[in-house]
Protein backbone atom coordinates (compact mmCIF):
# COMPACT_ATOMS: atom_id res chain seq x y z
CA UNK A 1 0.00 0.00 0.00
CA UNK A 2 1.11 3.55 -0.72
CA UNK A 3 0.44 6.78 1.24
CA UNK A 4 -1.05 9.44 -1.01
CA UNK A 5 -0.05 12.98 0.12
CA UNK A 6 0.24 16.28 -1.65
CA UNK A 7 3.75 16.96 -2.92
CA UNK A 8 4.28 19.71 -0.35
CA UNK A 9 3.14 17.55 2.57
CA UNK A 10 5.29 14.62 1.44
CA UNK A 11 8.36 16.80 1.01
CA UNK A 12 7.87 18.42 4.45
CA UNK A 13 7.31 15.03 6.10
CA UNK A 14 10.42 13.45 4.55
CA UNK A 15 12.54 16.54 5.41
CA UNK A 16 11.43 16.21 9.04
CA UNK A 17 12.33 12.50 9.10
CA UNK A 18 15.70 13.01 7.40
CA UNK A 19 16.57 15.83 9.80
CA UNK A 20 16.69 13.16 12.52
CA UNK A 21 18.47 10.39 10.58
CA UNK A 22 20.67 10.08 7.50
CA UNK A 23 19.45 8.96 4.08
CA UNK A 24 21.66 5.89 4.45
CA UNK A 25 20.03 4.95 7.78
CA UNK A 26 16.53 5.45 6.35
CA UNK A 27 17.42 3.18 3.41
CA UNK A 28 18.72 0.48 5.78
CA UNK A 29 15.54 0.62 7.88
CA UNK A 30 13.34 0.19 4.80
CA UNK A 31 15.66 -2.29 3.02
CA UNK A 32 15.69 0.02 0.02
CA UNK A 33 18.27 2.00 -1.92
CA UNK A 34 19.28 5.52 -0.94
CA UNK A 35 18.02 6.70 -4.30
CA UNK A 36 14.46 5.60 -3.40
CA UNK A 37 14.60 7.59 -0.16
CA UNK A 38 15.75 10.69 -2.07
CA UNK A 39 12.92 10.16 -4.63
CA UNK A 40 10.45 10.10 -1.73
CA UNK A 41 11.98 13.31 -0.40
CA UNK A 42 11.47 14.97 -3.80
CA UNK A 43 7.90 13.56 -3.92
CA UNK A 44 8.72 11.81 -7.16
CA UNK A 45 6.96 8.67 -5.94
CA UNK A 46 4.41 7.92 -3.22
CA UNK A 47 5.76 6.34 0.00
CA UNK A 48 5.26 2.74 1.09
CA UNK A 49 2.92 2.61 4.14
CA UNK A 50 4.98 0.12 6.19
CA UNK A 51 8.21 2.00 5.55
CA UNK A 52 6.64 5.31 6.53
CA UNK A 53 5.35 3.78 9.82
CA UNK A 54 8.88 2.60 10.66
CA UNK A 55 10.51 5.91 9.77
CA UNK A 56 7.96 7.98 11.71
CA UNK A 57 8.27 5.76 14.80
CA UNK A 58 12.08 5.85 14.85
CA UNK A 59 12.19 9.57 14.07
CA UNK A 60 9.52 10.16 16.78
CA UNK A 61 7.22 11.97 14.36
CA UNK A 62 3.46 11.51 14.20
CA UNK A 63 2.19 9.44 11.29
CA UNK A 64 0.03 11.71 9.03
CA UNK A 65 -3.64 11.51 10.05
CA UNK A 66 -6.56 10.92 7.69
CA UNK A 67 -4.25 10.32 4.74
CA UNK A 68 -5.39 8.28 1.74
CA UNK A 69 -3.79 4.92 0.97
CA UNK A 70 -3.87 3.07 -2.31
CA UNK A 71 -2.56 -0.27 -3.58
CA UNK A 72 0.69 -0.55 -5.52
CA UNK A 73 0.31 0.47 -9.18
CA UNK A 74 -3.06 2.03 -8.44
CA UNK A 75 -2.42 4.37 -11.36
CA UNK A 76 -2.00 1.50 -13.86
CA UNK A 77 -5.73 1.04 -14.53
CA UNK A 78 -6.25 4.75 -15.13
CA UNK A 79 -3.23 4.95 -17.45
CA UNK A 80 -4.12 1.78 -19.38
CA UNK A 81 -7.71 2.97 -19.81
CA UNK A 82 -6.48 6.26 -21.25
CA UNK A 83 -4.11 4.37 -23.56
CA UNK A 84 -6.89 2.05 -24.71
CA UNK A 85 -9.16 4.99 -25.56
CA UNK A 86 -6.37 6.70 -27.51
CA UNK A 87 -5.56 3.54 -29.53
CA UNK A 88 -9.23 2.86 -30.29
CA UNK A 89 -9.76 6.48 -31.39
CA UNK A 90 -6.75 6.32 -33.71
CA UNK A 91 -7.10 2.80 -35.22
CA UNK A 92 -10.68 1.73 -34.49
CA UNK A 93 -9.65 -1.56 -32.80
CA UNK A 94 -7.77 -2.86 -29.75
CA UNK A 95 -5.05 -5.52 -29.62
CA UNK A 96 -3.44 -5.20 -33.04
CA UNK A 97 -4.73 -5.43 -36.59
CA UNK A 98 -7.39 -8.19 -36.61
CA UNK A 99 -6.83 -8.94 -40.32
CA UNK A 100 -3.09 -9.40 -39.81
CA UNK A 101 -3.73 -11.56 -36.73
CA UNK A 102 -6.21 -13.69 -38.70
CA UNK A 103 -3.71 -14.11 -41.53
CA UNK A 104 -0.91 -15.20 -39.19
CA UNK A 105 -3.19 -17.66 -37.39
CA UNK A 106 -4.17 -19.22 -40.72
CA UNK A 107 -0.48 -19.56 -41.63
CA UNK A 108 0.15 -21.30 -38.29
CA UNK A 109 -2.83 -23.56 -38.81
CA UNK A 110 -1.74 -24.61 -42.31
CA UNK A 111 1.84 -25.12 -41.16
CA UNK A 112 1.36 -26.78 -37.78
CA UNK A 113 -1.97 -26.34 -36.01
CA UNK A 114 -3.97 -28.90 -37.98
CA UNK A 115 -1.47 -31.61 -37.10
CA UNK A 116 -1.91 -31.13 -33.34
CA UNK A 117 -4.53 -33.06 -31.40
CA UNK A 118 -7.71 -31.02 -30.84
CA UNK A 119 -8.36 -32.73 -27.52
CA UNK A 120 -5.97 -31.54 -24.82
CA UNK A 121 -4.18 -34.43 -23.16
CA UNK A 122 -5.42 -36.93 -25.77
CA UNK A 123 -2.70 -38.57 -27.87
CA UNK A 124 -3.53 -39.08 -31.54
CA UNK A 125 -2.99 -42.72 -32.46
CA UNK A 126 -0.44 -43.75 -35.08
CA UNK A 127 0.12 -46.89 -37.08
CA UNK A 128 2.93 -48.90 -35.44
CA UNK A 129 4.78 -50.85 -38.13
CA UNK A 130 6.85 -54.00 -37.64
CA UNK A 131 10.59 -54.05 -38.29
CA UNK A 132 11.29 -53.76 -42.01
CA UNK A 133 13.72 -52.27 -44.51
CA UNK A 134 11.39 -49.27 -44.93
CA UNK A 135 11.43 -48.67 -41.17
CA UNK A 136 15.22 -49.06 -41.08
CA UNK A 137 15.58 -46.48 -43.86
CA UNK A 138 13.34 -44.11 -41.90
CA UNK A 139 15.68 -44.53 -38.90
CA UNK A 140 18.63 -43.66 -41.16
CA UNK A 141 16.88 -40.48 -42.30
CA UNK A 142 16.19 -39.47 -38.68
CA UNK A 143 19.83 -40.15 -37.72
CA UNK A 144 20.89 -38.07 -40.71
CA UNK A 145 18.88 -34.90 -41.23
CA UNK A 146 16.25 -35.60 -38.57
CA UNK A 147 15.75 -34.45 -35.01
CA UNK A 148 13.47 -35.57 -32.19
CA UNK A 149 11.96 -33.40 -29.47
CA UNK A 150 9.41 -34.36 -26.80
CA UNK A 151 6.56 -33.49 -29.14
CA UNK A 152 7.88 -33.58 -32.70
CA UNK A 153 9.96 -35.38 -35.29
CA UNK A 154 11.59 -33.03 -37.81
CA UNK A 155 13.60 -33.33 -41.02
CA UNK A 156 15.49 -30.34 -42.39
CA UNK A 157 16.37 -30.40 -46.10
CA UNK A 158 17.57 -27.94 -48.73
CA UNK A 159 14.64 -25.95 -50.06
CA UNK A 160 15.45 -26.63 -53.76
CA UNK A 161 18.01 -29.45 -54.06
CA UNK A 162 16.05 -31.86 -51.84
CA UNK A 163 12.51 -30.94 -52.91
CA UNK A 164 11.85 -34.31 -54.57
CA UNK A 165 13.46 -36.20 -51.69
CA UNK A 166 11.14 -34.34 -49.33
CA UNK A 167 8.19 -35.84 -51.22
CA UNK A 168 9.71 -39.29 -50.68
CA UNK A 169 9.93 -38.62 -46.91
CA UNK A 170 6.25 -37.63 -46.83
CA UNK A 171 5.24 -40.81 -48.69
CA UNK A 172 7.41 -42.96 -46.40
CA UNK A 173 5.90 -41.45 -43.25
CA UNK A 174 2.37 -41.93 -44.57
CA UNK A 175 3.11 -45.56 -45.43
CA UNK A 176 4.81 -46.41 -42.12
CA UNK A 177 2.81 -44.42 -39.57
CA UNK A 178 -0.28 -43.15 -41.42
CA UNK A 179 0.37 -39.57 -40.27
CA UNK A 180 0.17 -36.14 -41.89
CA UNK A 181 3.48 -34.35 -42.39
CA UNK A 182 3.65 -30.58 -41.97
CA UNK A 183 5.86 -28.57 -44.34
CA UNK A 184 7.40 -25.20 -43.55
CA UNK A 185 9.75 -23.30 -45.88
CA UNK A 186 12.37 -21.05 -44.31
CA UNK A 187 13.54 -19.07 -47.34
CA UNK A 188 15.98 -17.05 -45.26
CA UNK A 189 18.08 -20.18 -44.63
CA UNK A 190 17.11 -21.98 -47.88
CA UNK A 191 15.63 -24.83 -45.84
CA UNK A 192 12.41 -26.80 -45.83
CA UNK A 193 11.31 -28.35 -42.53
CA UNK A 194 9.13 -31.45 -42.61
CA UNK A 195 7.64 -32.23 -39.22
CA UNK A 196 5.20 -34.51 -37.43
CA UNK A 197 3.66 -33.27 -34.18
CA UNK A 198 2.80 -36.57 -32.51
CA UNK A 199 3.88 -37.55 -28.99
CA UNK A 200 2.80 -41.10 -29.76
CA UNK A 201 5.29 -41.24 -32.65
CA UNK A 202 8.09 -39.87 -30.47
CA UNK A 203 7.35 -42.51 -27.82
CA UNK A 204 7.41 -45.26 -30.47
CA UNK A 205 10.73 -44.09 -31.92
CA UNK A 206 12.37 -43.99 -28.50
CA UNK A 207 10.92 -47.08 -26.81
CA UNK A 208 10.62 -49.41 -29.82
CA UNK A 209 13.23 -48.28 -32.35
CA UNK A 210 15.99 -47.20 -29.95
CA UNK A 211 16.31 -43.57 -31.07
CA UNK A 212 16.99 -40.69 -28.68
CA UNK A 213 15.41 -37.32 -27.93
CA UNK A 214 17.75 -34.33 -28.10
CA UNK A 215 21.17 -33.51 -29.49
CA UNK A 216 22.48 -36.39 -31.64
CA UNK A 217 26.11 -35.27 -31.56
CA UNK A 218 26.27 -34.75 -27.81
CA UNK A 219 24.76 -38.20 -27.31
CA UNK A 220 27.01 -39.78 -29.99
CA UNK A 221 24.14 -41.70 -31.54
CA UNK A 222 24.56 -44.96 -33.45
CA UNK A 223 22.55 -47.30 -35.66
CA UNK A 224 20.22 -49.35 -33.38
CA UNK A 225 21.12 -52.98 -32.72
CA UNK A 226 17.99 -54.44 -34.37
CA UNK A 227 19.16 -52.90 -37.64
CA UNK A 228 22.80 -53.95 -37.31
CA UNK A 229 21.77 -57.57 -36.80
CA UNK A 230 19.99 -57.70 -40.19
CA UNK A 231 21.97 -57.17 -43.41
CA UNK A 232 18.96 -55.94 -45.40
CA UNK A 233 17.96 -53.49 -42.66
CA UNK A 234 21.57 -52.25 -42.41
CA UNK A 235 21.72 -51.45 -46.12
CA UNK A 236 18.41 -49.58 -45.94
CA UNK A 237 19.51 -47.57 -42.89
CA UNK A 238 22.83 -46.58 -44.49
CA UNK A 239 20.95 -45.56 -47.63
CA UNK A 240 18.80 -43.22 -45.49
CA UNK A 241 21.91 -41.83 -43.80
CA UNK A 242 23.79 -41.18 -47.05
CA UNK A 243 20.70 -39.82 -48.82
CA UNK A 244 20.54 -37.12 -46.11
CA UNK A 245 24.06 -36.55 -44.74
CA UNK A 246 25.98 -37.86 -47.75
CA UNK A 247 27.15 -36.21 -50.95
CA UNK A 248 28.21 -37.25 -54.45
CA UNK A 249 30.97 -35.07 -55.89
CA UNK A 250 33.43 -35.02 -58.79
CA UNK A 251 37.14 -35.44 -58.08
CA UNK A 252 39.45 -34.03 -60.76
CA UNK A 253 43.23 -34.14 -61.18
CA UNK A 254 45.79 -33.54 -63.92
CA UNK A 255 48.57 -35.91 -65.10
CA UNK A 256 50.97 -34.88 -67.86
CA UNK A 257 48.64 -32.10 -68.87
CA UNK A 258 45.61 -34.39 -69.15
CA UNK A 259 42.63 -33.90 -66.82
CA UNK A 260 41.03 -36.94 -65.23
CA UNK A 261 37.80 -36.85 -63.21
CA UNK A 262 35.52 -39.36 -61.55
CA UNK A 263 32.80 -39.50 -58.95
CA UNK A 264 33.31 -39.98 -55.22
CA UNK A 265 30.86 -40.35 -52.34
CA UNK A 266 31.26 -38.96 -48.84
CA UNK A 267 29.24 -39.37 -45.66
CA UNK A 268 29.79 -36.78 -42.94
CA UNK A 269 28.82 -37.07 -39.27
CA UNK A 270 30.21 -35.77 -36.00
CA UNK A 271 29.10 -38.97 -34.27
CA UNK A 272 32.04 -41.37 -34.14
CA UNK A 273 29.92 -44.53 -33.54
CA UNK A 274 27.75 -43.63 -36.54
CA UNK A 275 30.76 -43.15 -38.85
CA UNK A 276 32.22 -46.50 -37.79
CA UNK A 277 28.89 -48.28 -38.30
CA UNK A 278 28.51 -46.89 -41.84
CA UNK A 279 32.10 -47.92 -42.63
CA UNK A 280 31.45 -51.46 -41.35
CA UNK A 281 28.17 -51.86 -43.26
CA UNK A 282 29.89 -50.80 -46.49
CA UNK A 283 32.72 -53.25 -45.74
CA UNK A 284 30.27 -56.11 -45.06
CA UNK A 285 28.79 -55.48 -48.51
CA UNK A 286 32.17 -55.66 -50.26
CA UNK A 287 32.64 -51.91 -50.69
CA UNK A 288 36.01 -50.39 -49.85
CA UNK A 289 35.88 -47.00 -48.17
CA UNK A 290 38.15 -44.76 -46.12
CA UNK A 291 37.28 -43.77 -42.55
CA UNK A 292 38.44 -40.36 -41.38
CA UNK A 293 38.22 -39.68 -37.63
CA UNK A 294 36.30 -36.51 -36.74
CA UNK A 295 35.27 -36.14 -40.36
CA UNK A 296 33.69 -38.60 -42.77
CA UNK A 297 33.54 -41.92 -44.58
CA UNK A 298 34.51 -41.79 -48.25
CA UNK A 299 34.16 -44.11 -51.25
CA UNK A 300 36.89 -43.29 -53.74
CA UNK A 301 37.16 -45.84 -56.55
CA UNK A 302 34.99 -46.06 -59.66
CA UNK A 303 34.36 -49.78 -59.04
CA UNK A 304 33.21 -49.24 -55.45
CA UNK A 305 30.96 -46.37 -56.52
CA UNK A 306 29.30 -48.70 -59.02
CA UNK A 307 28.90 -51.33 -56.29
CA UNK A 308 27.32 -48.83 -53.93
CA UNK A 309 24.66 -47.65 -56.36
CA UNK A 310 24.00 -51.23 -57.47
CA UNK A 311 23.65 -52.65 -53.92
CA UNK A 312 22.37 -49.67 -51.91
CA UNK A 313 20.98 -47.39 -54.64
CA UNK A 314 19.42 -44.07 -53.52
CA UNK A 315 15.99 -42.54 -53.06
CA UNK A 316 17.39 -39.02 -53.31
CA UNK A 317 17.14 -37.88 -56.96
CA UNK A 318 19.88 -35.33 -56.27
CA UNK A 319 22.46 -38.10 -55.64
CA UNK A 320 21.36 -40.17 -58.64
CA UNK A 321 21.54 -37.14 -60.92
CA UNK A 322 25.03 -36.16 -59.73
CA UNK A 323 26.30 -39.74 -60.07
CA UNK A 324 25.03 -40.19 -63.63
CA UNK A 325 26.04 -36.71 -64.79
Amino acid sequence: MRVILSKKKQKDLMCSILSRMSVKRAAEICFLSERTIRDWKRAKFSIDVKCLYKLCRLAKIDFPKHCETRSNYWYAYKSSLAGMKAVYKKYGYIGGNPEYRKKRRQEWWDREGRYISKIIGCLKPIKKPKFSSHLAEFVGIVLGDGSITKNQVRFTLHIEDDKDYGKFIIRLNNKLFDVDVGVYENKKYSATIYYISRKELVAFLVSKLGLKIGNKIRQQVDIPRWIKENKSYSRACVRGLIDTDGSVFTHSYKVNGKVYSYKKLGFTSHSKPLRHSVFNVLKDNGIKSRLFDNRDVRIDSIADMEKYFKIFSSHNPKHLKRYKK
